[in-house]
């Protein structure tokens, strides 16, 4: 399998672009030109294209011939970055291509998420600080997945939990929506979201769904599997 990681650099990338080359992938990443030293632990397995994920002319080329694409949606800037990147992996990713984005639990696909009091307002405060400031555009995060709902392509887009770091624990547990008691605690290692990104490429019964995640030692997790 041939996969491109568009924002390959960062932390929940370079997780996938290890992932992805345990499974024996050939792996095309994608990420600032700023940001390619970030990625020399793996110079000679990997081919880089360096470049904003928004950027079309990257994209066309990061994506040609692949068979799935790992897509991380960041809202940085205030440029329609997220919604950019989305547009443009929709757009010129090969006919049939397994495509999976992240982002996090504040994307709804069906209205159907039950959120706490306390997360709306951390989500609000946050994307109003980020407005303010220009660093980031919550909304356009919300715009990209929307446009992403809406295609035909072989989509998944997984919503993560918070994040920490640490050994891995294992494949996340996941619920179609946010506010099932599985997902309680609100915690994932960031190196098993990645492996829950590669994962889904071969899991169909994720094609056109938003799966929630959250980490499989937690404690709402384990008390899950009590039950069961």
């Amino acid at each position: 399998m041939k996969v491109c990681i568009v924002g390959a650099s960062g932390k929940l990338g370079k997780y996938m672009v290890q992932h992805a080359l345990d499974r024996g992938y050939e792996v095309v990443a994608v990420c600032r030109e700023r940001s390619v030293e970030k990625l020399d632990d793996f110079e000679g397995r990997i081919t880089v294209i360096p470049g904003a994920t928004n950027d079309r002319e990257v994209i066309d080329s990061a994506v040609a011939g692949c068979d799935g694409v790992l897509v991380v949606l960041v809202p940085w800037g205030v440029r329609d970055y997220s919604s950019g990147t989305a547009q443009a992996v929709l757009d010129y990713a090969p006919p049939g291509a397994r495509l999976v984005f992240s982002c996090g639990w504040h994307i709804t696909r069906d209205g159907k998420d039950v959120y706490s009091r306390k997360f709306r307002w951390m989500v609000g405060a946050f994307s109003w600080l980020a407005r303010l400031f220009r660093f980031a555009d919550i909304d356009d995060q919300v715009e990209a997945c929307r446009r992403v709902f809406a295609s035909d392509t072989r989509w998944t887009v997984v919503r993560g939990s918070d994040l920490e770091e640490g050994e891995s624990q294992g494949l996340p547990v996941w619920s179609w929506h946010v506010g099932d008691p599985i997902l309680e605690s609100n915690l994932t290692r960031r190196v098993d979201f990645a492996l829950f990104m590669v994962e889904a490429l071969q899991n169909d019964q994720l094609i056109h769904e938003a799966p929630a995640i959250v980490g499989c030692r937690t404690t709402s997790a384990l008390a899950h599997a009590r039950q069961d």
